[in-house]
């Protein structure tokens, strides 16, 4: 199953200089789903990753190291069924980022797993269906 990889996985991955014991059992699964190329891209983790960094160089090494993940094509359906994961999560008292209803979608349309460290996601799970990729 192909794994729609969250901006904070990425940011950890990146950016995070002291890693616990669990970051770098994440960080080993991360590196697993890269060397099986089942990892999916898509814009708005890209910009999300990318935003924020201070740095040219810095930007630039990640901007290059992101550069091998193609973006998946996001579709009308795909903003269309963020819409309806947004008004029914909303509906049950869950507020979330339209950024994270989208990589719900996303995932949904296409069976692709998310991998995360947002808890969030737990929560939109109960109302969408979506499937969480836990570390092996």
């Amino acid at each position: 199953m192909q794994v729609l990889v969250d901006t904070s996985v990425w940011s950890l991955a990146f950016r995070k200089k002291t890693k616990t014991e669990h970051d770098l059992a994440l960080i080993n699964h991360l590196s697993q789903i890269i060397r099986d190329l089942r990892v999916v891209m898509i814009g708005p983790i890209r910009q999300e990753i990318l935003s924020g960094i201070s740095s040219e160089s810095k930007f630039i090494e990640i901007q290059n190291t992101l550069s091998v993940f193609p973006n998946w094509p996001i579709e009308t359906n795909d903003y269309e069924l963020a819409a309806k994961f947004f008004n029914e999560c909303r509906k049950h008292g869950i507020q979330g980022s339209h950024i994270d209803y989208l990589i719900c979608s996303v995932a949904s349309n296409n069976h692709f797993s998310i991998l995360t460290l947002d808890d969030d996601f737990t929560l939109y799970k109960k109302h969408t269906g979506i499937l969480l990729e836990r570390e092996k």
